[in-house]
């Protein structure tokens, strides 16, 4: 029994040094590991065991050879910037490198790098700051997954780079700057299994060329965000398992051929923001699977597909700024059960809203802005409890304002409601006819822009604890502004421009919290929507779209009635970029403290009656990119700073100042050209004390007062300075009657 005892532990001895013998790692890679670490900058890996198989991140075959080096997230940074190719290409077993999200550095055009790794399978070295150009072919033809995205990338794919990719079934190189053409070679027949393509966020330019169709198994093709022109390939419609086709914000022209509803998996279509013409085709109903179809922002035309309300797992529908018309009533959104999201603005649709809108209880967003559309606010609003974004504004016969808010108020989670340009000439409900208001506490954003309202801004607003943003521009509204506004603990944007309002500017609107206190604002944060929105910064500016309430800290108060004296605690608003107070009565001097607007990008105080000079201290505002002052009664030089100075000179005219960027410049006291202010001198010269003749003055009246005063006033010393004087007289008597006998001697 104890030989057996004893012959069970030889063999379980002997059967772990063999399992440790076949698992420790091999020397050479164990050396080429030490050396990698040796060339980070941050962090310490810990990799000090002898056994390299149990260091973190590595993973071992039964013979001891490297086949995963996995290091995501780790923060990684190289010493001198060098990729370390050289210790990787020892690695000649690995399988699987994954070094994504650290802060890598240099260039991957190193052939010795990538044929060295004959057995490579998954290559991960996204998000790093890896740069340069991709070498002629990828390293193995065992590769399966690519991912060189979110890094510094450039020049053009090479043709052959897929020469070897039999087995590649993802390629992401997105968000670099990889220029020339999308490579067509990366669709072959012997490379049937790719599945994922993202060419999305770079340069690539020219036309998509064909052979796309050749992937009999692709899914995703995303090529968004680049300069790629001309029509989609028509071979890209013989891949029938296409799932999704992105490639937004490209110059793609032409029409949506028909043969698009060849591809029934396709569960999103995103080509907006592309110069796609034509009419919509008229199956695009068939694609039964069809979830997000965005096409915003195309020169689409014709009559909206009916079949498209057949595609009965629509989530998101977006067509919005195209040409597209028809009367919107002839659609049965009855079927459109899992609709979240409906956007169709800027077209050309007409008719009645259709009620069978409202039987899509998923809806989050609706905007149909921007057309002919005859729209009321129905009761049957209500049973969309999701809806949170309700754009209705800028079409026709939309009345009753009052009605309107009573029945939105039901609407709890309605975040954003914009009704641009409605119930034109009502008034704007007061608060009691709101007695019962209890509604829009999740409201983020009202727009009652160009309404042309009256009466006076209704108290009922300060309820609206969560509101950042009111716009009430181009309206008719009067009073005086309400000093309850500062209040509001979240109002970052006020727009009251282009009304009939007056008295001061109250300085309670100064103590804006989100405009004050920085931390207030950053505890809002990014706010996204259910539908992006959008912005242009200026006239001729671009327009952007943004997906979430970015922070806008703006005050118009522009083209009112306003006066009084711009108050000094406006100096408060600290985060303002925006201000606005052109085309009122305001009087008094500019106040220095707006000097303390450090992130100030637009002031506007034009066509006021403000006086006095521009303070010196605006030269510290150094994020200025629009400034006016034009038409007040200002005067005395503009101060120098490179700020100011950089304006065209019509942003100080209709005032009496002087100094670049004016034409005339200040006067000075040198030379002759300086008659006024000669005469300047002459006048404060005129104006001057004598000096000269006061001290000559008061010298002689101390000195007469000091030797005559004691005389006058003391006896003692006056007899005494007598008899001294007689005494002087005696001696002097004396002296010159010697000098007389003498020389009468001499000349005797």
């Amino acid at each position: 029994m104890a030989n057996a005892f004893l012959f069970f532990l030889l063999l379980l001895f002997s059967s772990n040094i063999i399992f440790e013998n076949i698992h420790a790692c091999n020397q050479s890679e164990r050396s080429s590991l030490l050396f990698l670490a040796l060339t980070l900058s941050s962090p310490q890996l810990n990799w000090t065991s002898a056994d390299c198989c149990n260091w973190e991140g590595i993973t071992c075959n039964q013979g001891g050879w490297i086949t995963h080096l996995q290091l995501p997230s780790k923060g990684l940074k190289l010493k001198g910037g060098i990729f370390p190719s050289s210790s990787l290409a020892n690695l000649t077993h690995l399988t699987h490198l994954n070094l994504s999200h650290n802060s890598l550095s240099g260039s991957l055009d190193q052939t010795e790098f990538f044929l060295s790794l004959k057995y490579l399978e998954i290559l991960d070295l996204s998000y790093n700051l890896l740069f340069g150009g991709l070498p002629s072919s990828l390293p193995s033809s065992h590769i399966r997954m690519v991912d060189l995205s979110s890094n510094r990338l450039h020049g053009a794919v090479p043709s052959s780079f897929f020469q070897q990719a039999w087995n590649l079934t993802s390629f992401n190189v997105s968000n670099n700057t990889f220029s020339g053409p999308i490579p067509s070679s990366i669709c072959r027949p012997s490379s049937s299994s790719l599945r994922h393509l993202d060419f999305s966020f770079n340069n690539f330019n020219g036309s998509i060329s064909s052979g796309l169709g050749k992937c009999s198994k692709l899914q995703v093709f995303r090529a968004g965000y680049n300069y790629l022109s001309g029509s989609l390939p028509e071979d890209i419609f013989n891949s029938t398992t296409l799932e999704e086709i992105s490639l937004l914000r490209n110059s793609l022209y032409g029409a949506v051929s028909d043969r698009i509803s060849n591809l029934t998996n396709l569960t999103t279509l995103d080509l907006s923001y592309n110069q796609l013409s034509g009419v919509l085709p008229l199956h695009l109903g068939k694609l039964s699977k069809l979830k997000h179809i965005i096409l915003d922002f195309n020169h689409l035309e014709g009559s909206f597909p009916l079949s498209l309300m057949n595609c009965t797992n629509l989530v998101e529908l977006r067509m919005g700024a195209n040409n597209l018309g028809g009367d919107i009533s002839m659609l049965n959104f009855s079927k459109l059960s899992q609709l979240s999201k409906l956007d169709l603005r800027q077209n050309n649709f007409f008719g009645i809203l259709p009620r069978s809108l409202y039987s899509c209880k998923f809806l989050k967003a609706i905007r149909v802005a921007y057309n002919n559309l005859e729209v009321q606010i129905e009761p049957e609003i209500l049973s969309l409890k999701s809806l949170s974004f309700l754009s209705l504004g800028m079409n026709k016969r939309l009345t009753n304002i009052k009605e309107a808010m009573r029945i939105l108020m039901g609407c709890k989670r309605l975040a954003v409601l914009s009704l641009q340009s409605s119930f034109l000439g009502e008034e704007m409900p007061n608060s009691v006819e709101m007695t019962d208001f209890n509604g829009f506490q999740n409201l983020l954003l009202l727009d009652l822009n160009s309404c042309n309202l009256s009466g006076i801004i209704p108290s009922w607003l300060s309820k609206l604890k969560k509101l950042l943003i009111l716009d009430l521009n181009n309206n008719k509204i009067t009073g005086s502004i309400p000093s309850w506004l500062g209040t509001l603990p979240r109002l970052q944007t006020l727009m009251m421009e282009f009304n009939q309002l007056s008295g001061e500017f109250p300085k309670e609107l100064c103590t804006l919290p989100m405009l004050v206190s920085g931390q207030t604002a950053a505890q809002v944060g990014r706010i996204y929507l259910e539908l992006p929105i959008y912005y242009r910064p200026s006239a001729h500016a671009k327009l952007l779209q943004y997906n979430y309430l970015f922070y806008i800290p703006f005050i118009h108060l522009g083209h009112n009635c306003l006066s009084g004296n711009i108050p000094i605690e406006i100096g408060q608003l600290q985060l303002l970029h925006q201000l606005d107070l052109s085309a009122n009565n305001f009087s008094g001097n500019i106040p220095d403290q707006i000097s303390n607007l450090k992130y100030i990008e637009v002031l506007d105080l034009s066509m006021n009656d403000l006086s006095g000079k521009i303070p010196a201290s605006f030269t510290g505002l150094n994020f200025l990119s629009s400034f006016n002052v034009s038409y007040n009664n200002l005067g005395g030089p503009i101060p120098s700073s490179t700020q100011l100075q950089s304006f065209n000179a019509s942003a100080f005219e209709g005032n009496q100042l002087c100094g670049a960027p004016l034409p005339n410049k200040c006067q000075t006291t040198e030379g002759a050209d300086a008659p006024d202010m000669s005469t300047q001198d002459a006048d404060t010269k005129e104006h001057q004390i004598p000096w000269f003749y006061v001290s000559v003055a008061l010298g002689f009246i101390t000195g007469f007062w000091g030797v005559c005063g004691p005389l006058v006033l003391m006896r003692k010393w006056r007899h005494a300075y007598y008899h001294f004087l007689d005494n002087v007289q005696d001696r002097v008597h004396v002296m010159i009657a010697k000098c007389m006998a003498s020389m009468r001697r001499k000349f005797v």
